[in-house]
């Protein structure tokens, strides 16, 4: 299958559903490749995002220099805008207080959009819900009135962003839940685990809605849940 059918099919699904299929695939449970705090979407009703993280760390609490500032910005968006595509930006508030300003609000959503970047997951803040472009995803830790000084740091290294570690290039898909990583090596087999996934659940949804309902049900419902293959 190739990559932009298989995000069209995974944009299908909503993220926890997603980190349950990652499951599946990989035979275990885990505590890592998601993040771990509340994120705030900016459009609650948008599609999951699906795409290529670009991986940037910002700051806002210390004045930038002039001098270079704007080759620098341009240098960034050049890095948003190559590579593969779709992208995602993972942006990592490296301030003590991060989120003291916003780095996406009314321009830098269209412009990051009209550059092939669908969205963004961030520890740090966003404002202009209003006037942002809405077909950008912004997930957000906060927000705020002010941008500050918000500068990008450095892009391409790896992050941290609540709990999500994220490399140049990898596969996000992050909706209102939160973020998942999805290693390149489990993405085709994520359709699939979806289905078995369904299908296994179904056995206890069905059961759980008909009428007279009870713990032996329940049981009856769990083994034919393990029949599922």
């Amino acid at each position: 299958m190739d990559t932009n059918a298989l995000f069209d099919k995974l944009r299908q699904f909503d993220t926890p559903t997603i980190a349950n299929a990652l499951e599946v695939v990989e035979g275990k449970r885990s505590t890592a490749g998601f993040t771990r705090q509340t994120l705030i979407a900016a459009f609650p009703k948008l599609p999951p995002i699906v795409g290529f993280a670009r991986t940037v760390t910002i700051r806002c609490s210390v004045p930038f220099e002039s001098a270079g500032r704007r080759e620098k910005m341009l240098a960034y968006y050049d890095y948003i805008a190559r590579l593969e595509r779709p992208s995602v930006a993972v942006v990592q508030d490296v301030d003590s207080q991060p989120g003291l300003g916003a780095f996406w609000g009314e321009v830098n959503t269209h412009v990051h959009w009209g550059l092939g970047c669908i969205g963004v997951i961030t520890n740090g803040s966003m404002r202009d819900l209003d006037a942002m472009c809405p077909q950008f995803q912004c997930l957000a830790a906060s927000l705020s009135p002010s941008h500050a000084w918000v500068q990008a740091v450095d892009f391409g290294k790896p992050v941290d962003v609540l709990g999500l570690a994220v490399a140049d290039g990898d596969v996000v898909h992050a909706d209102r839940h939160g973020a998942v990583v999805i290693p390149r090596a489990a993405l085709e087999a994520i359709p699939a685990a979806i289905d078995l996934m369904a299908r296994r659940e179904k056995e206890i949804l069905d059961a759980a809605r008909k009428p007279g309902f009870n713990v032996d049900r329940l049981r009856e419902a769990f083994a034919a849940f393990d029949r599922v293959k």
